[in-house]
């Protein structure tokens, strides 16, 4: 396969064919993974609105699980539960 130069490629960063990123699994780069305990967790969404991969899942209004294949184990989920709940936690991935 050839590359393309820098002359071929679209003009202001434009990625053909986007969004691709459900495609690829991403998530197998973790050290950590978060774990939520259902029996704290009060549904706020503060995990689900900051996850920069869209890996909190939802249904009904309610936390139902992680999605591994996307989520890269960065834990800003678990930072921004509520301290005084402390639903998510971060735990080692077991390979």
């Amino acid at each position: 396969m050839k590359l393309k130069s820098w002359k071929e490629l679209p003009e202001g960063a434009i990625i053909p064919g986007a969004p691709n990123s459900p495609e690829f699994k991403t998530g197998d780069w973790r050290t950590e993974r978060p774990v939520i305990n259902f029996d704290k967790c009060t549904h706020c969404h503060l995990c689900w609105l900051y996850c920069p991969d869209s890996s909190i899942l939802t249904e009904n209004g309610k936390i139902k699980g992680v999605d591994y294949d996307h989520c890269k184990g960065c834990g800003i989920c678990a930072e921004v539960c509520p301290p005084s709940i402390k639903a998510i936690t971060m735990e080692k991935e077991e390979v």
